[in-house]
Order: C-alpha cells, then structure tokens, then sequence
C-alpha cells in the first residue's frame, strides 16, 4: 500500500502537469484575494478576514480534485495494469485507500501554500493580530473535510469510466450535485416540509457551517461517513473488476 501511495505521488510530480495545477489553483485564488482585477479582494472589502477565499476555494476544487483524480484508475484501465495490480498481495481496500491517500495529501499541498494569505492578513488589519485564528483553523478543517470527499467522489468517479474525459465530467457532476443540488431540490414547492432535512444531506449546508469555524461533531460525522461511503462504493467496484 505505501509502495502504491508512493508511486501515486511521483507520478503526479513528475510532469510539469501536477504543478501547473497546483500553480493555477494558487494564481486564481492570489488574483481574487489580493489583485484589482478583482471586485471581492480584501483591499476593496475592507476587512481583513479570509471570508472571500472559504467561499471561493469550494468552486476551485469542484474542478481541481477531479482534474488531479481523473488518471487515478482510468489509466490503469486503459494501459491494463490495472489486472496486474489487482492480482497483487492487496486488498482492494488497500489499493483505494492509497490512491485516495495520495491525491487527498496533494490537495493538501495545494492549502498548505494558503496559510501565507493569513500571515498576510494578520498584518494588514488597523491593529496587528486582529484576526479570529481560532476561526480560521475551524475553516481550513473544514476545507481539509470537503476536500477528502470531493477527493473520495472524483476517484470513485474515475473507477467507473475508462476514458479520463469522462471520469473528469463525471467527478465534476457528482461533486456539484451533492454540493449545489440538495440546497435547490429544497428550494422546489414540493419539497417544503423537509426544506431543512433536504439541506443537510447536501455538502454546502455542512461546509458553511465549519467555514464559519463552527467545528461540530455532526459536521464531522457528515464528512466522514460520505467519504467512507465513496471508498466503499469504489471498493464494490474494483472487487467487481476482480471476479
């Protein structure tokens, strides 16, 4: 499994693709907080707080974590490793996990770099320090959450096609539906009586909530069982492959 976990990794690091990713994650987000060019930067808003980048960061990973997800099987299918790999003295389980594994700690390569625009911040405020930390750490946790399902959703997205194309739209869709799609099938007529209920089983209720640094146990249970879930679904689906 950390053979696999490991090879994932240099993969993606060894063409100038997983950079330029990362990199154009970086540029958009820098150019929306920082650059004129921007009608919601945080020199024009006047306050200094990371509200802006929490809100738009979701947007950019609907795209991000299924670009960097959609080789993850696809390839295997397509070059016919996957029958060697999965012939290996290892689980199923295990090589999903090392695969999620590896693209989860690249999104995280991805936030780490963020943590400049808070030091940036801190400074800027009309007092040194004025800035709610705890806050912000409640926030980038739940970044950390959205980005391991929407990481855990793209690769079963990428199980189920054999051509990268179609695995990208696929993560892309499934990663929107359960983002935006709860919060306007709660918004139909018929669905009145359980707006609320409906609401809570999409992402963005759970992830407004944490993004405000509200850290509560049941957010974290959302997170976590959605993202074992699409482990599992994969799972079903590589264990078939096997048979």
């Amino acid at each position: 499994m950390i053979t696999l976990f490991r090879k994932e990794i240099s993969v993606f690091f060894s063409t100038l693709i997983g950079y330029l990713i990362i990199g154009v994650f970086l540029l958009i987000n820098s150019i929306l907080l920082w650059s004129d060019f921007s009608d919601i930067n945080v020199l024009s808003y006047g306050y200094a707080d990371m509200d802006i980048f929490f809100t738009t960061a979701p947007l950019f990973f609907l795209l991000f974590i299924p670009a960097i997800s959609m080789r993850i099987f696809t390839e295997e299918y397509s070059s016919g490793t996957i029958e060697t790999l999965i012939t290996k003295p290892i689980t199923s389980l295990q090589i999903i996990l090392a695969k999620f594994l590896a693209v989860f700690v690249l999104v995280l390569f991805a936030i780490l770099p963020t943590l400049i625009y808070v030091v940036s911040i801190y400074y800027l405020g009309e007092s040194i320090g004025n800035l709610d930390l705890a806050g912000i750490m409640g926030s980038y946790f739940g970044l950390i959450f959205l980005c391991a399902l929407f990481s855990a959703i793209s690769i079963f997205a990428s199980s189920l096609a054999n051509n990268q194309i179609i695995s990208f739209a696929f993560a892309i869709l499934l990663s929107t539906l359960f983002y935006f799609g709860f919060d306007v099938l709660s918004e139909l007529s018929i669905f009145k009586n359980f707006d609320l209920i409906i609401q809570q089983i999409g992402i963005s209720f759970h992830y407004e909530m944490m993004s405000k640094g509200l850290v509560k146990l049941s957010d974290i249970i959302y997170f976590l069982s959605f993202t074992i879930l699409f482990i599992k679904l994969t799972e079903l689906v590589i264990t078939e492959r096997k048979s």
